[in-house]
């Protein structure tokens, strides 16, 4: 099969223009120049050819800059930081594509010919010529065949660089930095395949641009000047995590990417040992040598808070692991720590063991590994199942710290299956051969599943960092299996991989990521689910946009929680933007469904007759009474104080392990004579509160804290808007009316358009009685009390039918939408209909004063707006018995 290319995807075609108009106003006959390079006096010169062309000045590409910047919404250069032009793009979204298509554009358009795409490492490299080999016709197609040459550049054979700088039509050469970065490197030194030319002086005549892919991983003070040896036009600068950004011109970033459905949902199936205490669990995470001392990290198991959790503590030599543990009884003999061996990466403790790093005693953790190989397992052919008849090839993605647990050697040298391929064996035969899973099985056992691994001399398969030489055969096989994976009639699914290979491969039909790590993995997140974020295709190549079908399930070993925070800070800190919320827990997502019917109940229609109508409101407050009491809350702020600057001083050492920091000392120093610009005091307090000038300045000189502003005038101005805002938001709410809007109404079809998928907590209700509420089975809630609420609701012989509002009703306040908690109908010696606020206070009745003030302020808004529906009553209570109290 072959994949197929949409060339209409919007936000491609903006990253495209966002490099293109950079150039606007270059005339296309300007663009290439027939040239002689030019080399010292009495010197041959044997070079010549075709070179790219910029006759616009640097303020004109500043201008152009600045107004794609304005419209992408990007922060505005007010200089240009040198010839630099970085694109922000979200692994999986095409990152290849627009920039191999930004070269045949910048010809189209302007006539330039000469790229040069630098790579970082073998892996990228080959997924370059992978991504020039798949996009070429498709690239002809569009730009009606245009003449096209692109090569890898080869130390063996320099004389190709004479064609790429004399070639007149679009030249391509992709090469890895350290082809170049370095003064012995072949490319850098004349040649007599060259006529005593240096080879780099064919790419340096053609003024070419640079594109370099992975730029994060070439920032380097020598392969920067590499790079700039190049002589480029300019660089353009691709990828997903930049370390340094210039001239910003287009940014996806993770989470635009993801809410706008351009890569895979992600979804963690979590699996951690629970109530396994019962052994003395030790894990070797990390051993540290300094000069003065040497400690190492372990992972036991802790008495904290009245349960037992598995914690990270720093040791050294003599420490006991019974009191680290907070003295459980498992670690009383034998667990005290007698060597910390940094040469040999190990451990001894006073019971004889002797434990390496990455090494466990006492856990699960082949019982996980199993586990999290039959997880995925079952979550493929799940996946299988309902997609083979779609035509969608589904791919597992096992990553693996020792290649000897899949395949190992007999004393003959003979290929045998490790433990990872046999337990995969036995666990794929026990699923497989179950009813469910019978039709998928068309296949022998051995050709489902294989491994990628690098090889020696002798051809046996073995670790390796994923930089090496070693490594070229295994990421040029796993890059040309590609499209070959992809075919459904191909019975290779389950892949296993060295957990080296996490860059520079992917395959948009994996949905399954799975790290079987004896030792601790150091992958970050980013890189293991960036194997498998690319939208899926079918049998015919083409993408599929469904969001049912493109949801990546990592299995990882660890509680959901940690998976998210952990790659939700490599997120935040790598670009900058939140992800929250947007991780799910597989195992919690659950349908929710409204019990048929339910609209036609007569107690349902009971009660929303009375409360689905809209309300809006009017405020009036007495601006004298705003001036004393804001003027009282001014005075009252804490003491104002001065800016300080906080010195933490480290001494900086490096060592093999990397750069270590020590901490030598602190120094504050206040800047509480300096003399602050003071900004407009009146209109900065205008913004943040609305109020008139002379409102403010009435309220800050009865305040009789004006002095304050010379001291620190912007914590000033911030903490006394607040307290005016607190005052203004009081004031207008206490003398809120509101009033229903006409025949306005809460639609009952709002019922139907709710979120048809939540994720279940601990909070989550598990309906039994449905003929009480509106929820067939589910119904997510937030919090201990409002679980609590709910069933003390549905044993309730007095409550006849409740439920829990939805997110879309919402009461409108000065402060923003309030959505209030509960409808009930109670019946017992009359009828009542109340609308209920649940909350804890800690108290048996509801203490409002200890509730956050923006929590009081709605709920006074919520008693306003229900007090003018009739036989209605609106409630703040801790628990269903003190609704008739």
């Amino acid at each position: 099969m072959k994949l197929t290319f949409d060339s209409n995807l919007q936000y491609q075609q903006e990253a495209i223009k966002s490099i293109t108009g950079l150039f606007e106003g270059q005339p296309p006959e300007d663009s290439d120049l027939e040239y002689a390079f030019k080399k010292e006096e009495g010197v041959l010169n044997l070079i010549n050819g075709v070179g790219n062309n910029l006759i616009l000045s640097e303020d004109q590409i500043l201008k152009n800059l600045q107004s794609i910047q304005t419209e992408n919404e990007l922060p505005v250069s007010s200089e240009l930081a040198g010839m630099h032009f970085s694109v922000e793009m979200e692994t999986g979204t095409g990152k290849t594509y627009v920039y191999l298509r930004t070269i045949y554009e910048l010809f189209n358009q302007y006539g330039f010919k000469k790229f040069v795409i630098v790579v970082p490492s073998v892996a990228i490299r080959e997924g370059v010529l992978k991504n020039l080999e798949i996009t070429h016709q498709h690239f002809q197609n569009l730009y009606d065949n245009c003449p096209v040459h692109f090569q890898v550049y080869d130390s063996s054979k320099v004389s190709a660089l004479r064609g790429f700088s004399s070639g007149n039509t679009i030249e391509v050469l992709v090469i890895n930095i350290d082809s170049f970065a370095k003064d012995e490197n072949i490319i850098n030194n004349p040649n007599d395949k060259l006529n005593g030319q240096k080879p780099i002086e064919f790419i340096q005549s053609t003024n070419p641009f640079v594109i370099v892919d992975e730029p994060q991983n070439m920032e380097t003070e020598k392969r920067i000047a590499a790079v700039n040896n190049l002589n480029p036009l300019c660089t353009l600068r691709y990828s997903a995590t930049h370390r340094n950004i210039y001239n910003l011109t287009y940014s996806l970033n993770p989470v635009k990417a993801y809410d706008l459905g351009l890569v895979k949902q992600i979804e963690v199936d979590s699996i951690v040992e629970e109530n396994s205490f019962n052994d003395a669990f030790v894990s070797v995470e990390a051993i540290k040598a300094t000069k003065t001392k040497v400690t190492a990290k372990l992972a036991i198991n802790v008495n904290d808070k009245g349960a037992v959790k598995k914690k990270s503590v720093n040791i050294k030599a003599g420490d006991d692991l019974y009191k680290l543990s907070n003295e459980r009884e498992i670690y009383a003999n034998g667990y005290i720590v007698e060597e910390i061996d940094a040469s040999n990466n190990c451990i001894s403790l006073s019971n004889g063991n002797v434990l390496y790093k990455g090494d466990t005693q006492g856990g699960l953790n082949d019982e996980i590994m199993k586990f999290q190989m039959r997880k995925t397992i079952e979550e493929h052919l799940k996946k299988e199942l309902r997609l083979h008849q779609k035509g969608v090839k589904v791919l597992s993605l096992f990553f693996i710290d020792k290649v000897s647990n899949y395949r190992g050697y007999d004393e003959a040298g003979n290929a045998i299956h490790g433990k990872f391929a046999q337990w995969f064996e036995e666990i794929y035969k026990q699923y497989i051969s179950t009813p469910a899973y019978q039709a998928l099985d068309k296949h022998p056992v051995e050709q489902i599943h294989n491994g990628y691994f690098s090889k020696d001399k002798k051809g046996k398969i073995k670790d390796t960092s994923g930089e090496t030489k070693a490594d070229d055969d295994t990421y040029s096989l796993i890059m040309k299996d590609k499209e070959r994976l992809l075919d459904v009639e191909n019975p290779l699914r389950f892949i296993f991989s060295h957990s080296a290979l996490r860059e520079g491969w992917d395959n948009p039909n994996v949905f399954q990521i799975c790290t079987l790590n004896e030792t601790k993995s150091d992958i970050k997140k980013r890189q293991e689910i960036g194997r498998g974020l690319r939208l899926a295709v079918d049998r015919n190549g083409n993408r599929i946009y469904d969001q049912n079908i493109n949801r990546l399930t990592v299995v990882a070993n660890e509680a959901y929680d940690d998976f998210a925070k952990d790659l939700q800070k490599e997120i935040e800190d790598e670009c900058g933007v939140e992800f929250k919320g947007r991780i799910k827990n597989k195992k919690e997502r659950k349908a929710i469904r409204y019990r048929k019917g339910f609209e036609a109940d007569p107690r349902f229609l009971e009660i929303w007759e009375k409360l689905k109508k809209k309300t809006t409101y009017r405020v009036d407050y007495d601006t004298n009474d705003l001036i004393v009491v804001a003027a009282k809350e001014v005075k009252d702020l804490p003491e104002i104080k001065a800016p300080a600057i906080r010195s933490t001083k480290v001494s900086v050492e490096m060592t093999e392990a990397g750069i270590e920091t020590n901490y030598a000392g602190d120094k504050v120093e206040s800047y509480g004579d300096y003399s602050w610009k003071i900004p407009d005091v009146l209109g900065y307090i205008q913004s943040k509160t609305e109020l008139t000038r002379s409102t403010i300045r009435d309220i800050l000189v009865k305040s009789e804290r004006i002095g304050d502003i010379l001291i620190n005038p912007q914590l000033f101005l911030d903490l006394a808007s607040q307290a005016i805002r607190r005052t203004l938001y009081s004031l207008m709410i206490d003398g809120i009316k509101y009033q229903r809007i006409g025949k306005a109404d809460y639609e009952m079809t709002l019922f139907e358009a709710q979120e048809l998928e939540v994720y279940l907590n601990e909070f989550t209700f598990r309906v039994t009685d449905n003929s009480k509420t509106i929820y067939e089975e589910i119904m997510p809630l937030d919090s201990y009390v409002e679980s609590q609420f709910a069933k003390d609701c549905e044993d309730s012989e007095q409550v006849k039918f409740y439920f829990k509002l939805p997110g879309w009703f919402k009461i409108p306040t000065p402060i923003g939408h309030y959505n209030p908690d509960w409808a009930l109908v109670f019946e017992d010696d009359q009828k009542i209909y109340f609308v209920a606020e649940t909350k804890d206070s800690g108290t048996d009745d509801v203490d409002l004063s200890k509730l956050r003030p923006e929590e009081q302020l709605k709920i006074k808004c919520g008693k306003a707006h229900f007090s003018e529906f009739d036989d209605l009553e609106y409630k703040v209570v801790s628990k269903v018995g003190k609704l008739v109290e």
